[in-house]
């Protein structure tokens, strides 16, 4: 849809992320939902995106914002239904632009059916083997298995009590202690997923978003944490063999179906193997996420990210922000730009806003002249910042929770993008937003050449045409120290990080910019694009 060359779509696309609580509220009760995916498609469109990743829509209690998931197969009420959904994949279609949904095959709901049986059936029963349920150490079995943390804090162990009540075993939870993890060893865990798979397959889904998609295999030893790499719970070598299993599910559809998948691993060789031709076909370039805003650290992660796709023929991805990361704007508008480098978020950092979101339009120009698909979050096209000031009674997300509010979590980038045009009588959006944002609302930026909103629908209709056609044209050119500068066949991409104007070549056509020249010299932190001289 909208391709002028014929490789896989999914090779170049741009990909827009849906995290549905957020995205935009069709009934009025302060919560998004599919009715008002269905309302936002012309947007989505008119944006020039070819695809929506829609964050996880089913059944949930909210322990993590939706990845912890009760039933694989239907929607949660406060979503819509199954109905809405499979219309929502016929309309968006219709309006040529593909659905990609969440999956979320490490753990899954307390709630879960599978789950709720094991604990009733009690020890050493079968129902216990889906999962990783163990004996304590200690006199009494009072202390866990072993000393693995929970991403969120804290152990990843949490106790049952047994159906004669007395303290029993413990089961593994990577995150929360409301997801418990899967075995994969399991013959029914592998099966039923796959049966997953066919059931959204069935119902027109063009791919999967895979989350924490290096987790999925742990070693059977369950050993203490060492230095060791890979790690006893990511990484697995066992992990490969499922997804050879799901490529021949999605593949035996006979159309263009993608795998995303939220690979961790830092090792480029062992990410790598993640996308060899019979694996997924792409997976989340998390080191450019991360990387500061600067010319020598952007090149050599571009560098790492094309040699490291090369030999599997793999294309990159590229992304700024998303649902767990803090926004790009604040990110770019501290003094230090990276992003969690050591593992844990920056919250309250001083921000100069103005400078973050020169450097966000920058940014989002350089993002979308490197070959591979490039992903848009929710709320990048409106300049939307982090909200920082979230009152702690307001806060859900189990980052917060699980660290006495150490870590402020996620929900500063998750707060309800603003459109501008809410009925008056609808309910309070369910995070709050900051009044300041009004003035960012799609209503108030449409048809204003000189938004952010206009910037991006303009740079994503010229990707389209002009590079999207060649996914794997790339070279660098020469440049000045602080400048980045690259040739995509048909566009070169110029990036100032100095802080003083550069030159533009001589004779070059100007074909996009992310802010105005200056006396024909490019500024500090702006991006351009040139047209290729024939």
């Amino acid at each position: 849809m909208h391709r002028a060359d014929t490789s896989p779509w999914w090779r170049s696309a741009a990909i827009y992320q849906v995290y549905p609580r957020s995205f935009a509220d069709g009934n009025g009760d302060g919560v998004g939902d599919i009715a008002g995916i269905r309302a936002r498609l012309p947007h989505l469109r008119e944006l020039g995106v070819d695809a929506l990743w829609i964050s996880p829509w089913y059944p949930s209690p909210m322990a993590d914002g939706g990845y912890d998931v009760s039933d694989y197969r239907d929607i949660d009420p406060v979503f819509g239904t199954l109905a809405e959904a499979e219309a929502l994949i016929g309309e968006a279609h219709g309006a040529g632009l593909r659905v990609i949904i969440d999956i979320v095959p490490n753990h899954c709901s307390d709630q879960h059916d599978w789950f709720k049986e094991a604990v009733a059936a009690g020890p050493g029963s079968p129902e216990r083997e889906r999962f990783w349920f163990r004996e304590g150490r200690g006199e009494s079995g009072e202390l866990p298995p072993n000393d693995w943390q929970s991403v969120f804090g804290g152990p990843s162990w949490r106790r049952v009590t047994e159906p004669d009540g007395t303290p029993g075993a413990w089961y593994l939870h990577r995150f929360a202690p409301e997801q418990p993890d899967f075995n994969w060893e399991h013959p029914e865990v592998r099966a039923e997923f796959e049966s997953v798979l066919r059931f959204w397959l069935d119902r027109g889904v063009d791919g999967f978003r895979i989350d924490v998609a290096d987790n999925l295999v742990k070693d059977p030893a369950l050993p203490e944490v060492t230095a060791q790499v890979p790690s006893p719970w990511s990484d697995q070598d066992g992990v490969h063999e499922i997804y050879r299993g799901w490529r021949k599910v999605i593949d035996s559809y006979r159309r263009e179906g993608v795998f995303v998948g939220e690979v961790w691993t830092a090792d480029p060789e062992r990410f790598a193997r993640y996308l060899r031709p019979d694996e997924l076909h792409t997976a989340f370039n998390f080191p450019f996420l991360q990387s500061p805003w600067d010319e020598a650290a952007l090149r050599e992660v571009i560098d790492a990210t094309l040699a490291a796709h090369a030999p599997v023929g793999a294309p990159a991805t590229w992304v700024l922000s998303n649902h767990d990361t803090t926004r790009h704007v604040t990110r770019y508008g501290r003094a230090d730009t990276s992003y969690a480098l050591d593992g844990r978020r920056v919250h309250g950092a001083p921000v100069d806003l103005e400078l973050g979101a020169r450097r966000a339009r920058a940014a989002a120009l350089l993002t979308m002249a490197l070959p591979g698909s490039v992903y848009v979050y929710q709320g990048d096209e409106l300049g939307l910042w982090e909200v920082e000031d979230i009152p702690a009674a307001l806060r859900q997300d189990p980052t917060f929770v699980h660290t006495g509010g150490e870590d402020l979590g996620r929900d500063g980038c998750r707060v309800p993008i603003p459109w501008g045009d809410a009925d008056p009588a609808a309910a309070t959006p369910w995070l709050p937003q900051p009044a300041a944002w009004s003035a960012l609302s799609v209503r108030a930026q449409r048809d204003d050449p000189d938004s952010m909103l206009e910037f991006y629908a303009t740079s994503l209709h010229i990707r389209r045409a002009e590079l999207a056609p060649v996914p794997d044209a790339f070279s660098w050119l020469p440049a000045p120290a602080g400048v980045l500068a690259f040739d995509r066949g048909a566009v070169r991409c110029i990036t100032n990080f100095t802080a003083a104007p550069v030159a533009l070549p001589a004779h070059a056509e100007l074909l996009h910019v992310s802010a105005p020249l200056a006396a024909g010299l490019l500024p500090p932190d702006t991006t351009a694009w040139l047209r290729t001289p024939r």
